[in-house]
């Protein structure tokens, strides 16, 4: 039976400094250390064996991977970095406090941009602090300079379906450690939600989503190991 896990990186440095992330390469707190050890405890618990894991290029989500497949004592696991597993990227807000951003441009917009599906922030200026351009993990891509959940998506569903979906169909049990919205669009992919209902999904930190599919790659049960910390899933 395919299953798949979904583990949301452990709380970050900018998590803790409630900044916009994005694509900024921040690294756990002590925290979201102690998160992601833990999750790799309950997937053990659970008696999950990994045979593939997932994750970004940013140190939060490949320390969470590391960490949890270290306590889940599969380690030993291959293990696959994309890009396009990334955080959403939140272009012009991109570093700043979301409590100051929200008092400048007012509570109802910074709403938008964060929470709604299809509305970008303002895009990032080029050549700025946290222009990515010259990063060479992403040499050779087109590098988008603001994203919306829906424009992320659009990012991770061809990695979603070339490179991810046919280990599943073959059987195999695959983790993805990776970031909220791009977990987000996975969980939108999986279980046919619109635009709508996904802004309504929030996926915890450190906390591991188990999801069995059938041979369709269709749902056929979710839950969170960490009962105590779970969010409602759709069709709750």
């Amino acid at each position: 039976m395919p299953t798949l896990i979904l583990l949301r990186h452990g709380q970050s440095q900018w998590n803790l400094e409630d900044r916009f992330t994005g694509w900024v390469d921040v690294d756990l707190t002590a925290e979201g250390e102690a998160q992601a050890t833990k999750g790799g405890a309950l997937i053990a618990a659970a008696g999950v064996a990994i045979d593939r894991c997932y994750t970004s290029v940013l140190t939060r989500a490949i320390r969470t991977s590391w960490l949890a497949l270290a306590a889940a004592k599969q380690a030993f696991v291959p293990e696959i970095k994309d890009w396009r597993l990334n955080e959403r990227h939140y272009g012009g807000l991109t570093g700043l406090n979301k409590t100051e951003t929200a008092a400048e441009h007012g509570a109802d917009q910074v709403k938008i941009w964060r929470r709604s599906y299809d509305v970008p922030p303002p895009p990032l200026v080029s050549g700025g602090e946290f222009d990515f351009a010259k990063d060479r993990r992403y040499a050779g891509a087109v590098l988008p300079d603001t994203e919306s959940l829906e424009t992320t998506l659009l990012r991770v569903q061809p990695y979603w379906e070339a490179e991810i979906a046919p280990k599943l169909a073959a059987g195999e049990t695959l983790l993805i450690a990776a970031h909220g919205n791009s977990l987000r669009a996975i969980v939108k992919l999986l279980f046919g939600l619109s635009g709508d209902e996904i802004v309504g999904v929030e996926i915890p930190t450190g906390n591991p989503l188990l999801i069995e599919l059938d041979s369709a790659l269709k749902p056929i049960s979710a839950r969170y190991l960490d009962e105590a910390r779970a969010q409602p899933l759709p069709g709750a």
